[in-house]
């Protein structure tokens, strides 16, 4: 029973950091825009968040070896709560420039947050599962992260309804206290060992050395770059300025969007075992849907090219590549573990995440500079390139040395 308990406590932990990971950066997003930020100031505002997501992401696993899985996860929880709270003092009369720099100070803080809980919380099953119990271990996993994309898109909606119901600083100051109380139960609640290894990595080890590994982070890379590209700023901004929605009208549609992607998520095992008739995806799978996901990304701007109306396009084109892009990320999920021995699985995905944080904060960047240069038609075609640079390095991907069986996979594949 303790190993339950200590499961839906990490797990709940788990969920409450989640809800406000996506709350704040609707938050941050629509309320410095209806401020008047730009586009390259809203990117601005997310560029440490991603940057230390690379960082923790490549650091995090051996940090938790060597202090435990609980140090890691209370400081992911204690690191959020202070960076709410840090943002709370930010007023409309500073300056332009000391706002960014102020927000983009917190915003680093919530990024390791984010980075050091999602680490800590997914590891942790895995010493919380008997030996052995290889299916209660996917089960786990499985509940754990097959709800963590519902939960961020919930907190897309909460972020907007907080905003238009509480204002910027009293829904920072409400989220902070009830992350808080979350932290002191998770505290007292946590045993002190959970997670912590008798092996001591070096430092060397961290970086991959496995040509399929380095392939499949490279296309990671461009694969969430070219998802965050469009979907980071210009999609809120468009929504916003050229249709003129509300805050809670965008945090709803882009909760739904995220939701929609989870639901995706946790069935493209199945969907996938139907197309290659019940065997796991190989390197070709991974081949053919970066293609589709180029074509799909494709038809958004040529069909504004072609004069079909913009918010149709747009919201249209968005729903499809969230489909493909989510069957997408779920055959590399599989992928990075059939290429990788048993003994260096965790470290292998880290650097694989690692680059995921590269890709999401290189989409980050790219997507206010290229809106306020280009509109979103701009986004759009630099989405494409993303796209067809994660297909033409899928080519590249080699065959994996062992097959997982479907099982394993349905496990997996919600973990992104």
């Amino acid at each position: 029973m303790s190993g339950l308990r200590n499961y839906i406590l990490v797990t709940g932990a788990y969920w409450a950091f989640t809800l406000t990971d996506g709350a704040l950066r609707m938050l941050v997003l629509l309320h410095f825009h209806a401020l008047g930020y730009g586009p390259i100031e809203l990117a601005f505002l997310f560029l440490f968040y991603e940057f230390f997501g690379i960082v923790t992401n490549l650091l995090g696993g051996y940090l938790a070896a060597r202090t435990g899985l609980r140090v890691t996860l209370l400081g992911g929880l204690a690191l959020q709560v202070a960076a709410l709270g840090m943002l709370s003092f930010v007023v409309p009369g500073w300056s332009r420039a000391a706002s960014v720099a102020y927000v983009m100070s917190a915003q680093a803080l919530s990024g390791i947050a984010k980075d050091l809980t999602k680490m800590s919380a997914k590891t942790a099953i895995k010493t919380l599962v008997p030996h052995g119990a290889e299916s209660s271990l996917f089960r786990w996993v499985a509940i754990l992260t097959g709800s963590k994309n519902a939960l961020k898109g919930v907190g897309f909606f909460l972020g907007g309804v907080l905003l238009a119901a509480l204002g910027f600083q009293t829904a920072l100051w409400a989220m902070a206290g009830a992350l808080l109380i979350i932290l002191l139960g998770s505290t007292a609640s946590l045993p002190r060992e959970l997670g912590k290894s008798k092996a001591k990595n070096k430092l060397s080890t961290l970086l991959s050395r496995d040509a399929g590994i380095n392939r499949l982070s490279a296309a990671r890379f461009f694969l969430f770059g070219a998802r965050d590209i469009w979907f980071v700023v210009a999609v809120p901004v468009f929504l916003t300025a050229s249709l003129g929605w509300s805050f809670t009208e965008v945090g709803t549609f882009l909760a739904l969007w995220v939701i929609g992607y989870g639901a995706i998520q946790s069935i493209a095992p199945s969907v996938i075992s139907l197309w290659t008739r019940g065997q796991a995806p190989q390197a070709g799978t991974a081949r053919v849907l970066a293609f589709l996901l180029t074509l799909a990304m494709a038809l958004v701007p040529l069909g504004l090219v072609a004069g079909i109306s913009a918010p149709f396009v747009v919201l249209a084109g968005l729903g499809l590549f969230g489909v493909v892009f989510a069957l997408s990320s779920s055959v590399h999920s599989y992928l990075v573990l059939a290429y990788s021995d048993g003994d260096k699985v965790a470290l292998n995905v880290g650097f694989y995440y690692m680059a995921n944080a590269g890709g999401r904060l290189a989409g980050t960047l790219l997507s206010g500079i290229v809106y306020g240069a280009a509109g979103l038609p701009g986004c759009l075609w630099a989405s494409v390139a993303f796209a067809a640079a994660a297909s033409a390095i899928s080519l590249l991907l080699p065959r994996p040395r062992a097959a997982l069986s479907m099982a394993e996979v349905k496990g997996e594949a919600a973990s992104d």
